[in-house]
C-alpha cells in the first residue's frame, strides 16, 4: 500500500503551531479536498493550529466495479452494515496514528491534537482516535459511520475523549441512520458525544463550517 504523503497548512499568523487538527478525506477525494475548508474557519485569535490533510493510498474498490481510485479502505457492499476490508481501515488508521505520534514528537501536546474526518475518513478516524495511547483533543465525525465499533480496542487514554458527530438528514451515500448508530453506540459506551443533524446530503454546508470552527475553539482555545 502506497503512501502518497499529505497536505500541510501552517498557522496563518507564521508563529509556531500549538495545535494540530487532521483532516481524512471520503472515497475518491484526496488532501487537497478539504483545503478550502481550512481558511473559511474563524478561529480564536491567537489559536496557532497546524492542519494535515492526508492523502489515502489508491487501491481496488469492489463497490466501483474494480476501479482503482484514492481509498482509504475496500468496501465490499453498499449494504446498511456496509461491509468494508477491515484489516486496510486499521492500517490505515495506523499510518494516521503514526504521523500523530510525529506532531506530538515535535513538541504538540496530544490534548491539543484533534482527528477529523469525512465519510471513509471518519471511519479511519473513530478508529485511529479511540484506540490510540495518548490523550486527543477530539474527534470530529462527519457524514460517517463507525465501521469497527465490534472490532476496535479501545483505549483507556481516550475513555473521555470528546466526540462531535455531524450528519446530513438528506444524506444518500451514508444514510443517517449510521451517523445515529454510531452515536448510541458510543454512547452506550459511555464518551460524551454530541450530535448535529443538517438539511444536506453527503456534504459539508456553510451553518456547519461554523459550528466546526466554534467547536475547534471551544476544544483549543
Amino acid at each position: 500500500m502506497s503512501h502518497p504523503g499529505e497536505l500541510i497548512i501552517e498557522p496563518r499568523s507564521g508563529r509556531p503551531a500549538d495545535a494540530c487538527v487532521f483532516i481524512l478525506h471520503g472515497l475518491g477525494a484526496d488532501g487537497h479536498d478539504f483545503e478550502p475548508l481550512v481558511p473559511a474557519l474563524t478561529l480564536k485569535e491567537g489559536l496557532d493550529v497546524r492542519f494535515i490533510l492526508p492523502h489515502a493510498p489508491r487501491l481496488p474498490v469492489t463497490i466501483n466495479g474494480g476501479m482503482v481510485m484514492p481509498a482509504w479502505y475496500d468496501i465490499h457492499e453498499m449494504s446498511l452494515d456496509r461491509r468494508v476490508d477491515t484489516r486496510q481501515l486499521v492500517a490505515s488508521a495506523e499510518r494516521i496514528q503514526a504521523l500523530v505520534q510525529e506532531q506530538i514528537d515535535h513538541g504538540i501536546d496530544s490534548r491539543r491534537i484533534i482527528l477529523a474526518g469525512f465519510s471513509q475518513g471518519g471511519a479511519v478516524a473513530y478508529q485511529a482516535a479511540l484506540s490510540f495511547p495518548a490523550p486527543l483533543g477530539g474527534l470530529l465525525a462527519l457524514s460517517t459511520y463507525f465501521a469497527t465499533a465490534e472490532t476496535i480496542e479501545l483505549n483507556e487514554a481516550n475513555r473521555g475523549l470528546p466526540i462531535e458527530i455531524h450528519h446530513g438528514s438528506f444524506d444518500p451515500v451514508v444514510p443517517e441512520a449510521l451517523g445515529k448508530a454510531a452515536q448510541q453506540r458510543l454512547q452506550t459506551l459511555d464518551y460524551p458525544v454530541h450530535y448535529r443533524s443538517y438539511p444536506m446530503a453527503h456534504a459539508v454546508c456553510p451553518q456547519q463550517v461554523g459550528d466546526i470552527a466554534a467547536w475547534l475553539n471551544a476544544r483549543l482555545g
